[in-house]
């Protein structure tokens, strides 16, 4: 309740002109949650770029290439259980700072891997740190940004997930095929250690920050009375029909963008005949126009209000247009033109992204801030699990088959699914009250 005191008291002297001016320290905050989300998806996209590369130098099958992916991510949901719950007790400035560190020792640690089996503990590790990237940013959106303004914060920095994505395909064929693979492992570490010294450095909460103003400190907890609330066990959040409703559409979706992230690669190889150093184009765009749909649905609900819709009505409704984009993809598969299915990846993948920014919002529009960071992480969690299923059931449907036919079939159906039973367990978006 600091925090919510220091709003009604005189700060550097603010009166009416200062208002005039609310200040942008909020949206600072924001940039370097996008540069810690931009080297978060670098890093974890480093080995499927080499995938192919990997295959002929360890000889990875499928399978190997599978239980590797399901190793990071049975790690990154075991991390999420704990990385909520310790994003929330530590905060985000100690917090983010530990699972980064974490995350960019384990990434540069995949050089020193010669087998599969090295290469899946490389990857559990990396799972362990990446765990606590979206529980602290949520969190940190949360305890920044009025509800207003949450669901673009969270499209503003989950489009770095897809900036980490182009990056990616535009460094590390470049320094494999100059330096050799275990370079490109290696080099990722440079941009955490950076980030780390910044964000130390910069981030305090808002009613600890020197260079925010009283009028932007109002304007942060305009909404505060009814957004704080008591300290709940994350055991006792899973009796909320909210958190099943937000979990589960984690469970549907996530897998889809962890398919992207991991089988794109091989798929453009496998049906385009793409070699490394060609890779990097068709994923750059498809990135690119998917950073777009990140922003561009987390600021979709602004003209919804406008017309005269709810808040949750306005995020219900640019999450079901959301789902709508992403069906097309089921006929990716039968497409013969490279250009024609980077067409319709991209449009799916900026779908997801919009998606995934009104989902995560939802969590802060049914919970309280002292909540937020366990329920994210128990969301998390499910959407991990999900994704190890789908991971295994892709190594085992392209060892079998060859054919993606099934697996884009999936991903054309999951969102709607995912949005009907969101609706059916949380109607409304009801806020959750919990009883002290």
């Amino acid at each position: 309740m600091k925090d919510v005191a220091r709003v009604v008291e005189p700060v550097n002297g603010s009166d009416g002109a200062e208002g005039l001016h609310i200040g942008h320290v909020r949206w600072t905050i924001c940039a370097m949650l996008f540069a810690a989300t931009s080297i978060n998806y670098m890093d974890r996209q480093v080995i499927s770029l080499l995938k192919p590369t990997l295959q002929h130098s360890i000889g990875l099958t499928e399978m190997n290439y599978a239980y590797i992916v399901d190793a990071f991510q049975l790690a990154y949901a075991l991390g999420l259980l704990a990385a909520g719950r310790m994003i929330d007790r530590l905060g985000s400035r100690i917090g983010y700072c530990v699972v980064m560190g974490i995350w960019s020792l384990s990434a540069m640690g995949h050089a020193l891997a010669n087998t599969a089996f090295e290469f899946g503990v490389a990857r559990f590790f990396l799972g362990v740190g990446e765990s606590g990237n979206f529980p602290a940013s949520i969190k940190t959106v949360a305890d920044w940004f009025p509800q207003s303004e949450r669901s673009l914060a969270t499209g503003i920095f989950n489009s770095g997930a897809n900036v980490g994505a182009i990056l990616a395909p535009a460094l590390v064929p470049w320094i494999t095929l100059r330096f050799g693979w275990r370079a490109a492992f290696f080099s990722t570490g440079i941009f955490s250690m950076l980030w780390i010294a910044w964000w130390y450095r910069f981030y305090r909460r808002p009613a600890n920050h020197p260079t925010l103003t009283g009028a932007e400190l109002r304007h942060i907890y305009q909404d505060a009375t009814s957004q704080m609330g008591p300290d709940i066990p994350w055991v006792r959040l899973l009796g909320y029909r909210q958190t099943w409703a937000f979990a589960i559409g984690k469970f549907l979706t996530d897998p889809i963008w962890w398919f992207y992230l991991f089988w794109l690669p091989s798929y453009f190889s496998t049906k385009f005949h793409l070699n490394l150093a060609h890779l990097g184009l068709p994923l750059i765009v498809v990135y690119n126009v998917s950073a777009i749909g990140s922003i561009g649905g987390g600021w979709l609900p602004v003209p919804f209000r406008k017309l005269g819709l709810t808040t949750a009505g306005a995020r219900l409704l640019a999450m079901l247009l959301c789902a709508c984009l992403v069906v097309p993809i089921s006929l990716v598969s039968s497409l013969q033109s490279e250009w024609a299915v980077i067409g319709l990846l991209s449009l799916a993948t900026a779908a997801h992204q919009g998606w995934s920014a009104n989902l995560f919002t939802t969590a802060s529009d049914m919970f309280p801030r002292s909540a937020i960071g366990a329920v994210v992480g128990i969301g998390g969690m499910a959407g991990s699990v999900g994704g190890v299923l789908l991971a295994t059931s892709a190594g085992w449907i392209l060892q079998m088959t060859g054919s993606y036919v099934i697996l884009f079939a999936i991903a054309a159906s999951a969102y709607l699914l995912a949005l009907l039973i969101i609706r059916v367990l949380a109607p409304g978006l009801k806020k959750v009250e919990f009883s002290v």
